[in-house]
């Protein structure tokens, strides 16, 4: 008998890939509320925010955006991109803190054909990875195996943020 592995959460992923320019920018949308943990908000800056990857490669996986809405580097200003910078070296503090990953993916995919999820809104991404994370799963079955819940992960990273506050 073969083995099932259960990923409920990637269904709404399915649903929503061909609506996720149709029904706005969840770079937008999501600071504009006030449930940070139900939007996996961690860290809101003065010109950019923290969200947890809802859909990550990894546990850990975190992108830092700007609050205004643009596809275009050379549309941020001086400050944003200096903000945006510090919050990325941050994520990688607060990452190292919580997973004691073994290397990082950093960076930025800009238009479709550069491989952005959402094109209309330049965000980053800090990816931890391990020595070894790519198994079988990854390599043949082409199927990413999370071993943490989001709220899970959230909770541990919050907790390293508020520690580091106060």
């Amino acid at each position: 008998m073969a083995e099932q592995l259960w990923a409920p959460w990637r269904f709404d992923y399915i649903k929503s890939a061909d609506q996720k320019n149709a029904e706005g920018c969840i770079f937008v949308e999501l600071p504009q509320q006030q449930d940070d943990r139900t939007n996996l908000i961690l860290h809101r800056g003065k010109t950019a925010f923290v969200i947890m990857n809802r859909f990550p490669y990894t546990s850990g996986h975190l992108m830092v955006a700007p609050y205004r809405h643009t596809a275009e580097m050379a549309d941020l200003s001086d400050e944003e991109l200096l903000e945006i910078n510090q919050l990325v070296a941050s994520c990688l503090r607060w990452i190292k803190s919580a997973y004691q990953p073994d290397g990082f993916n950093v960076g930025v995919n800009l238009g479709k054909a550069g491989g952005a999820g959402i094109p209309t809104h330049i965000h980053w991404h800090i990816v931890p990875r391990w020595n070894g994370d790519t198994n079988f799963m990854t390599s043949v079955g082409n199927t990413r195996v999370i071993p943490q819940a989001l709220d899970v992960a959230y909770d541990i990273l919050k907790k390293i943020l508020d520690e580091e506050k106060s």
